[in-house]
């Protein structure tokens, strides 16, 4: 079946105040082909050039609706609403006015959806980090390419992908259980939607194609509403959000409203947490407001959650107040995890948060070696060396035997590690193994001109400790002693080099390095 024999789609675009990007999304939109019978934009009361832009294009494509709405919702749902509303097609899509869609998505929804008879198809979706144009795979492995689920109540991991844009929805189905939007100023109103959609339990069937580029625009005057997290008031939408998603879920399946509780303990909760940053009023203000949402929580979801996710929370319990170290929460929440020392035991011996606090860190001894929590200290050994220290988790690592370490530098643009030689661990007199990794920045440069990489170099340090009982453990860098100095290195292609290692995020989670020729 060629594409203009298939059902067609109604892509309904939402904007306010994006006059510079609604052209390049609607154009996505439109270049998809007769697939797409229509494209509705609605501008919700936009202030700049935005009206100016969508009238433009429809005066050239008979395709494009624009809808000019004469009062700003405040929200992105009431907009979504207004293009449902208005949709003809048989199916509909939602693009934002500052994302596209990649040639051939709706395409391969729709031939999925008819093949499978499917009210609702996903496809793969990226996050795109502008301008660098890295790509990060959103939620992967969570769709299996090719599946088709009966029932979300199959599969109650469904519910940690809260997109509403990269997924097709039979446009009856929609009009059949009155699925829409929360209305007015709701932020996470697709948490919501979402949640709606799952429980009324659709066939959902999975295109393995990208169908969705969702742009992150961090350095942007006006941030989206997803990364504007400056105040506390981001995370009190996210919470009640979440709370009428679970509500909604609960009421339609109990393994879709634990599943849902679950994932905020090991998905919002943790991402929110290692943003924590320092100001003490804000501090104060997250730390009430998630204490009290967590004591709501069936001590069974709570059980159900990863060993980090469960610290956690029992941490949040244990006190009103942010602890002294809450620091060391943050680096617990991060991806991947790292507890800190000091390792303080219980009156029983256990393994405990603190000697101030004194948690008890339960299921730690049945970790795997690969998910333990561990912290490595970085920091300079001359010129081309990097000393390493690697720090004991109450005996865990001990039991499995490290005995050798090495740097795995990942392209932030993709492709394929680059892995140091190994190097054998020693003990460290003040606890710990302690090894010399040897390496030249300028050696990485090169290897990344030969993947590819050109100008300049972005790549995510890691480091890897292989043990005696064949277990390998990733995890990142604590960097110190001078180790984020910025260095110029001789090239013989370009003269000289400038490497800056850098804290990936606003919690210093992750070690990262640029590298650049020349002036850049």
């Amino acid at each position: 079946m060629n594409s203009s024999n298939l059902p067609t789609v109604s892509v309904v675009v939402i904007a306010y105040n994006d006059a510079g990007l609604v052209g390049e999304a609607v154009s996505s939109a439109l270049a998809q082909g007769p697939v797409v019978s229509e494209v509705i934009a609605v501008n919700d009361a936009s202030s700049d050039g935005t009206a100016r832009v969508l009238d433009e294009l429809a005066s050239v494509h008979p395709r494009l609706k624009v809808v000019h709405r004469t009062e700003n919702s405040g929200g992105c749902g009431t907009p979504r609403n207004d293009g449902i509303a208005l949709a003809s097609g048989r199916y509909v899509l939602f693009l934002d006015s500052d994302d596209v869609l990649p040639p051939g998505a709706a395409d391969a929804l729709v031939r999925t959806a008819e093949e499978h008879r499917a009210p609702v198809t996903v496809g793969a979706a990226v996050r795109r980090e502008l301008p660098q144009h890295h790509d990060v795979p959103w939620m992967p492995g969570l769709h299996i390419p090719g599946e088709v689920i009966e029932r979300p109540a199959d599969r109650p991991e469904l519910v940690r992908d809260t997109l509403c844009v990269n997924k097709l929805y039979d446009r009856a189905f929609l009009e059949e259980h009155g699925l829409r939007f929360p209305d007015g100023r709701f932020i996470y109103e697709d948490f919501v939607f979402t949640a709606r959609v799952l429980a009324a339990a659709p066939r959902i069937a999975v295109t393995g194609d990208l169908v969705y580029v969702w742009h992150v625009r961090r350095s942007a005057a006006r941030k989206s509403i997803s990364l504007d997290r400056k105040d506390v008031g981001n995370w009190r939408a996210r919470v009640e959000a979440h709370r009428a998603a679970a509500r909604i879920l609960a009421d339609a399946s109990p393994e879709l409203g634990s599943a849902c509780q679950v994932k905020f303990l090991e998905y919002d909760l943790r991402m929110y947490l290692r943003e924590l940053g320092k100001d003490p009023e804000y501090q104060a203000a997250w730390w009430t407001l998630t204490r009290a949402y967590v004591d709501t929580f069936a001590e069974a979801d709570i059980e159900a959650a990863s060993a980090h996710a469960r610290w956690i929370v029992r941490v949040l319990r244990a006190t009103a107040t942010p602890p002294a170290d809450v620091e060391r929460l943050t680096r617990l929440a991060a991806e991947p995890p790292r507890l800190l020392p000091p390792y303080a035991l219980g009156r029983t011996g256990a393994p405990v948060w603190s000697e101030e606090l004194p948690v008890e860190l339960d299921g730690l001894s049945g970790l795997p070696v690969a998910e333990l929590p561990l912290t490595v200290d970085a920091e300079p050994a001359g010129r081309d060396a990097v000393r390493i220290r690697v720090h004991d988790l109450y005996g865990r690592l001990a039991e499995a035997g490290p005995r050798t370490v090495q740097l795995r530098f990942t392209p932030r643009a993709g492709d394929e590690p680059v892995l140091t030689r190994p190097v054998e661990l020693r003990p460290d007199p003040r606890g710990g193994w302690i090894a010399v990794l040897p390496f030249r920045l300028a050696d990485l440069a090169v290897t990344g001109r030969r993947q590819g990489l050109r100008r300049m170099q972005a790549w995510n340090i890691a480091v890897g400790v292989q043990c005696a009982d064949g277990s390998p453990v990733f995890t990142s860098l604590r960097p110190g002693g001078g180790l984020l100095r910025r260095r110029a290195l001789p090239s013989s292609r370009y003269g000289v080099l400038l490497a800056q290692p850098y804290r990936t995020g606003r919690a210093p989670s992750r070690c990262a390095s640029r590298r650049a020729p020349r002036a850049r």
